[in-house]
């Protein structure tokens, strides 16, 4: 009997066939997909759909007589050999003096429809021993390749009225992945035409083309072909990229020649010891480059040896670019390829002992550094942990930002930046420090010299889609443009209060509903939500007096409480209650977790009276006017609040202008007006700067400099013994640049501490906010602009799988960093608590925000 396979619905609404390997199932006859066309009222989202109709699969197993139908916009059925008889093959492959290990080859099918030839192939497939995966649409292959990284892609280009199959080609072969990727058109038999060209399959990225034949042992015979001739010249291609990986770090220099002497390839090294820019030197023959002062002989003694196969070695004088000589050991070796015949030279060549040694330090290559990536996978909870992503340097693509000394013009600057001594510090102790300590120190400056110091890089291959999409929308200023399309947001920009508006004349005229709802407002587990329904979702103007009279702001200000209500209510008359989750109740979330970690005792130490006024309004307004889009979404629609601040920190940017803009517009509700102007203009760019943390594309640089800064500082401290309020822990806590490090990771918390909520408000906080991303979603489908969160989308997100992912990559360090500074149990727990919730669903499949009702 065939074993029945289980059917699993991944997240991406893709159904996938899969059986556990048994040496009992030993029927090829596992599954049998056949494939139905239901006629649908809107045609099927995809990169290339022609058609309205979707696919339905219908599987059948030896042990359940039960059909089962899953409608799909995306649809994969992946079918692995699971019979006794036909194992994954190993195979071991000589490359050269390498030896490489093949694993088991993957084959991708698209096919918009089922039949003979398609099953053809998938039968040749299990023949072979390989995985395959059936993809029904452009997007399902792109999600199902991207995966999986296929070494095969078979696509159907008979049928053009269901997609097109060079634009699927073109597409894929755009992505990284598919650059060893064998890619094969099926094209139609016309006994009774005659032969077409295959240029325009090659043009648009294909390897080959199959005429079909669904014949399984002509399917099969194809399959085999490929795995021993294009598959495997493609899997020694790949082998090639550690080679050259090897030649670009090493601290020889190497050049390759052709059988002319036409340089071909030359190293770092080589082009730092001779004073080269790269690409000077490729392709120019050895006699335009100024290489040797010798007479003439001498080369020929070279040539002589080379030219019979023979290796040379010896002593060479080199002319630099500049003109100085240097003393080289030089090694030739000859290259026989095709032919029996010479068609490489290879030079590796060392500088002499005798060469002056800081000649050597200011030459020497300079290694890349690419730190490894921290995905930091969430397993448990790292209570007390301080690790905080490493720092990364931004790789390249190998020269392209490769280091070239620039010594003198260095220590020549008089004028100079603290990371400029820092880097002419690590200069010189490179002169004394013997090579594998300078090697080191190289390493360092390789990662100063960066521009993205803080920013750690994501993986390339088995990053989670949930995590990519959410550093793609919220860390980055969507840089890409859609010319003709613009976002205007709405021309009232701001809102007055409205005349009939029932306000509070004080605290003591506030209804008691309301004020019951805000009786423990000091304690974390407050809710929010019962203060937004007793207010009628006017919640800031209620909550803002109360914590704003607790922490005395009027007396600070100088100002009246009716001063203070006015201000509130044209702040909160200006955030947009019609957002799901960016609205004034957001507001009073983040200002009610900002007075909380006011209230903690290390913070108390640390902040004045200024810093905490400045906090609490910070908190007020950081989102006002927030139009429920992110600012990604602004530049790609080229909306006039991105053309004003240039991409960059929109939102933030304009929170924070507009303000100061209503507070200072009026006198009835300018909370300012009273200060002296020197401390007017300290609590302004105090409150500027931490409406601009709460940006989240400068996330890493403030969570890694609070570490560095704040949280190691005093963690060294209390090793050694200085638990008490020491003059130490005092310069720690109170410098200016620690108290402006402390502000800003105290807002951001605060901005973003819904995971750290009691389980029922963080449950409400995680639909709001991807209501608000599926809106968005919604909207740049409509407007034809590139999705910057393709995984919000309402038809196909996973709640779960996303809030895990923002959990994972924000929210833990982050929260370690900021419970070892503040004290926060409470808090940890609660995070706790609320991943393992999200994690238990998403093990269960569940992609809603709550399990359904037993």
């Amino acid at each position: 009997m065939g074993c029945a396979p289980s059917i699993h619905i991944s997240d991406s609404r893709v159904v996938y066939h899969s059986s556990k390997e048994s040496e009992e199932c030993n029927s090829p006859h596992q599954t049998n997909t056949t494939m139905s066309q239901q006629q649908q009222g809107n045609p099927v989202p995809g990169l290339f759909i022609k058609s309205s109709n979707t696919s339905t699969y219908k599987v059948r197993t030896n042990s359940s007589k039960k059909d089962k139908r899953e409608n799909s916009q995306s649809m994969e059925a992946e079918t692995q050999t699971s019979r006794s008889s036909v194992k994954a093959p190993v195979t071991d492959v000589q490359f050269g003096p390498m030896r490489l290990h093949q694993d088991q080859l993957q084959v991708l099918l698209v096919f918009a429809k089922e039949d003979n030839q398609s099953n053809g192939f998938c039968w040749a497939c299990e023949k072979a021993g390989f995985r395959c995966n059936i993809a029904r649409t452009p997007e399902s292959a792109l999600e199902c390749f991207l995966d999986k990284h296929h070494d095969i892609i078979i696509i159907d280009h008979r049928h053009s009225r269901y997609f097109d199959a060079e634009a699927l080609c073109r597409s894929i072969r755009t992505t990284k992945p598919s650059e060893n990727t064998v890619i094969i058109g099926v094209v139609r038999r016309h006994a009774d035409r005659e032969e077409s060209s295959i240029l325009p399959l090659i043009s648009a990225g294909f390897t080959r083309r199959y005429v079909e034949n669904s014949n399984i042992m002509a399917c099969y015979n194809e399959l085999i072909q490929l795995e021993f001739g294009e598959v495997r010249a493609q899997f020694k291609l790949r082998a090639c990229n550690s080679l050259f990986t090897a030649l670009e770090k090493s601290q020889e220099a190497i050049e390759i020649t052709s059988e002319d002497h036409v340089i071909q390839y030359v190293n770092p090294a080589f082009e730092t010891v001779m004073g080269y820019q790269i690409g000077e030197l490729i392709g120019k023959e050895l006699t335009e480059v100024p290489i040797n002062e010798k007479k003439a002989d001498f080369l020929d003694t070279i040539n002589s040896c080379i030219k019979i196969g023979k290796e040379w070695q010896g002593m060479y004088y080199a002319k630099k670019k500049n003109g100085d000589n240097i003393q080289q050991n030089v090694k030739i070796l000859p290259v026989v390829g095709q032919g029996g015949k010479i068609r490489h030279y290879v030079s590796i060549s060392r500088l002499c002992n005798d060469n002056n040694k800081a000649e050597k330090t200011c030459e020497r290559v300079q290694a890349e550094s690419q730190t490894d990536i921290q995905t930091c996978r969430h397993k448990d909870r790292r209570k007390g942990s301080l690790d905080v992503r490493s720092t990364t340097s931004r790789g390249s693509d190998g020269s392209s930002q490769r280091r070239h000394s620039s010594m003198a013009r260095i220590h020549s600057m008089t004028i100079e930046a603290p990371i400029t001594k820092v880097i002419n510090i690590i200069n010189a102790a490179q002169e004394s420090s013997p090579m594998p300590v300078a090697e080191a120190l190289d390493r360092v400056l390789e990662i100063l010299r960066t521009t993205e110091l803080y920013s750690p890089q994501l993986g390339t291959k088995d990053e989670d889609p949930h995590t990519s999409d959410l550093v793609g929308g919220l860390m980055t200023d969507g840089l890409r443009r859609l010319s003709g399309n613009e976002y205007i947001l709405s021309a009232k920009q701001t809102h007055q209060v409205a005349g009939s508006l029932i306000s509070p004349i004080s605290l003591n005229d506030i209804p008691p509903r309301i004020t019951q709802a805000m009786e423990n407002e000091e304690h974390w587990d407050f809710d929010i939500f019962e203060l937004e329904a007793a207010t009628h979702k006017r919640p800031l103007v209620y909550l803002g007096l109360k914590i704003f009279a607790r922490f005395g702001i009027c007396e600070f200000l100088n100002c009246s409480e009716s001063t203070l209500r006015s201000w509130l209510q044209v702040i909160e008359a200006n955030y947009h209650s019609s957002n799901s989750y960016h609205n004034s109740t957001h507001s009073a979330d983040v200002l009610h977790a900002t007075a909380y970690f006011l209230s903690k005792e290390r913070v108390k130490q640390t902040l004045d009276p200024i810093d905490e006024v400045a906090a609490l309004i910070a908190a007020t307004v950081h989102d006002v006017d927030h139009p429920g889009r992110t600012n990604s979404f602004l530049c790609n629609a080229g909306s006039e609040l991105a053309i004003l601040y240039n991409d960059t920190a929109v939102l933030e940017s304009h929170h924070a202008a507009l303000a100061f803009q209503l507070t200072t517009r009026d006198d009835k509700c300018n909370i300012f007006k009273n200060m002296e102007r020197n401390e007017y203009r300290t609590l302004r760019q105090a409150i500027i700067d931490m409406v601009l943390a709460t940006e989240m594309t400068k996330h890493f640089e403030h969570v890694n400099k609070f570490v560095n800064s704040i949280n190691k500082p005093l963690a060294a401290l209390e090793e050694n013994g200085n638990n008490g309020d020491g003059d130490s822990i005092k310069t720690v806590l109170t410098s200016p640049e620690n108290r402006i490090l402390i502000k800003r990771m105290l807002i951001k918390c605060a901005d973003i501490s819904n995971p750290c909520r009691p389980i029922e408000q963080c449950i409400e906080w995680a639909g709001r906010i991807s209501e608000e991303y599926f809106a968005q979603t919604d909207e740049e489908k409509r407007q034809g602009l590139p999705v910057v969160m393709p995984v919000f989308d309402r038809n196909t997100c996973s709640i779960p799988k996303s809030q895990i992912s923002f959990i994972d990559y924000f929210i833990t360090d982050m929260f370690d960093a900021w419970d070892a500074f503040a004290d926060l149990p409470n808090l940890m727990q609660h995070l706790d608590n609320n991943f393992k919730y999200w994690k238990g669903l998403d093990e269960r499949k569940l992609r809603s925000l709550r399990p359904p009702p037993e």
